[in-house]
C-alpha cells in the first residue's frame, strides 16, 4: 500500500485511520502479566497463522538469582540448538558458548533482583519450518551478550514458556507483538 500524506486542513477519515492502522508494521497480539516468585510464566495463544515473526519483549520485573532466562515453545524439551556470543564487563575479549541439544532456548534474556528483561524475536513458530530466535538483551552477572537459536523441528506452536535458569521470576508484563505481513 502507498503511503499518504495528509495536507494541512485535510479531513482524517475514519476509514484512512482504520486503513494505516490495520496496516501498521509491529501489532498488539496480548500480554500476560508475570506473577510474584514463580519458576515459569507460559503465554498461551501467542502464536497464530495471522503472523510468520514476533517480537517479545518482557520489562519491569526482577529475578531472584542473577542468571539467564530460557525460553522454550509448547512442550517441546529437546532439539534447541544456538550459540551465545558474549563478554565480561571487565574484559573486551568476546567469549561464546553453544547450545547443543538442549530443553529451551538458553539464553533468552537475564537479570537478577534489581532488574530483568527480554527482548526476543522468534521466526515462524506456528508455520512448518524450523523455528528461530535471537535475543539481544541478554544482560546478567557480569556480562553482556546476543543469543541466535533454532529448534530442530517443524511443529506448529502456539504458547511458550519464559523461565530463569536458576530461582524465580517477579513482577513485569511480557508483551507479545506480529510482525504483519504484506
Amino acid at each position: 500500500m502507498a503511503i499518504k500524506t495528509f495536507t494541512t486542513g485535510e479531513v482524517l477519515t475514519a476509514s484512512d485511520t482504520n486503513t494505516y492502522l490495520a496496516n501498521s508494521g509491529l501489532v498488539y497480539i496480548k500480554q500476560q502479566t508475570v506473577g510474584s516468585a514463580v519458576a515459569s510464566v507460559t503465554v498461551s495463544d501467542a502464536f497464530s497463522a495471522t503472523y510468520d515473526n514476533y517480537k517479545i519483549i518482557w520489562s519491569g520485573g526482577t529475578q531472584s538469582n542473577d542468571t539467564n532466562n530460557q525460553l522454550r515453545l509448547g512442550s517441546t524439551t529437546t532439539g534447541y540448538y544456538g550459540a551465545f556470543v558474549y563478554s565480561l564487563y571487565s574484559s573486551a575479549t568476546p567469549l561464546s558458548v553453544g547450545d547443543n541439544n538442549e530443553n529451551a532456548f538458553r539464553f533468552a534474556g537475564g537479570g537478577a533482583s534489581n532488574s530483568a528483561a527480554c527482548n526476543i524475536e522468534i521466526f515462524n513458530p506456528f508455520s512448518s519450518y524450523r523455528t528461530r530466535l535471537t535475543s539481544t538483551n541478554v544482560v546478567y552477572s557480569t556480562l553482556a551478550g546476543m543469543y541466535n537459536g533454532v529448534l530442530a523441528d517443524t511443529t506448529s506452536y502456539t504458547a511458550f514458556t519464559l523461565l530463569p535458569s536458576a530461582g524465580t521470576l517477579t513482577g513485569g508484563i511480557i508483551y507479545v507483538y506480529g510482525y504483519r505481513k504484506a
